[in-house]
């Protein structure tokens, strides 16, 4: 994916770690290799009393919002924009409202969402990264299941590097894309591919598990089982491959923005990603 979207690492307020924020492309339904013993590292099943908030053990919520991407959402505290349903999920929600007057970059906020990490609560170096989730629809709706390099409050980013394991544009709804980037290939230079569901089907139609299985010096890339993309330092024109190191895992709703564009009349509020599960595994 060649997106024209910069750093969305630009929400700081509750971090401590400073957050700044077609090649090797596999048939497109091909099967991914089998596994070998796994042992589960992290797990979250969103279980829990319908309003609650996350697991503050394994989750943080970021708030603020994100000129760096022209982004309209204001990220909350709490469980304004992100709860349990009661049913084994996590809803993360987009609404068209600002009651806690908020001030983005463009002046009185007009949308209101959530983003949550797992920095300085959980790391990933190396293994299976998957979640289970049902996208939102509409045009300017971003939603994204990623990684960041823990050490970005030491070396800033793009050298911290960043995997996209999911990520959608509304205008897109059947295609969801995965990328990484690092010095020398970030923003519009990111190097990844897409994944486009058969028959004109919506990723927001029903649920889909969304993973990368990331071993030393290769990263692939799956949908529902169905590989569709694998990365090597081969792919990187002679730059700096940065993802030999720990990872901290990023869910967020995004409204607006250089890719996927702003609302428009079309788009109907509220939206919401709903995630039945993340889960990471490591091959023994």
């Amino acid at each position: 994916m060649n997106s024209p979207r910069l750093i969305r690492s630009c929400l700081l307020t509750t971090l401590s770690v400073g957050l700044l924020a077609a090649a090797a492309v596999a048939p497109a339904h091909a099967e991914r290799p089998a596994e070998t013993a796994a042992a589960v590292t992290f797990s979250d099943t969103f279980d829990g009393p319908a309003g609650s908030g996350v697991d503050g053990a394994k989750w943080q919520l970021e708030t603020g919002d994100n000129v760096n991407n022209h982004e309209r959402q204001y990220y909350t505290p709490g469980t304004d924009n992100a709860k349990l349903d009661g049913q084994g999920n996590l809803v993360i929600e987009a609404r068209r409202e600002n009651p806690g007057n908020y001030q983005c970059w463009y002046g009185s906020c007009e949308y209101t969402s959530a983003r949550l990490n797992t920095s300085g609560k959980f790391t990933a170096t190396y293994g299976r990264v998957e979640a289970r989730m049902k996208i939102p629809r509409g045009q300017g709706i971003w939603p994204a299941f990623w990684m960041l390099g823990q050490d970005i409050g030491q070396v800033g980013w793009p050298n911290s590097g960043e995997i996209d394991i999911m990520e959608n544009v509304g205008f897109e709804p059947s295609t969801v894309h995965g990328t990484i980037h690092g010095p020398g290939y970030s923003g519009s230079g990111g190097i990844g591919a897409g994944y486009t569901l058969p028959n004109g089907e919506a990723f927001a139609d029903a649920f889909h598990t969304f993973a990368v299985d990331w071993a030393p010096d290769k990263i692939t890339w799956s949908v529902d089982g169905n590989v569709y993309q694998t990365r090597t330092p081969a792919d990187l024109n002679g730059n700096q491959w940065v993802f030999d190191k720990p990872f901290f895992l990023i869910l967020n709703l995004a409204v607006g923005g250089y890719w996927p564009g702003d609302p428009d009349g079309s788009t109907t509020f509220p939206q919401q990603l709903v995630v039945d599960e993340v889960k990471v595994t490591t091959s023994d």
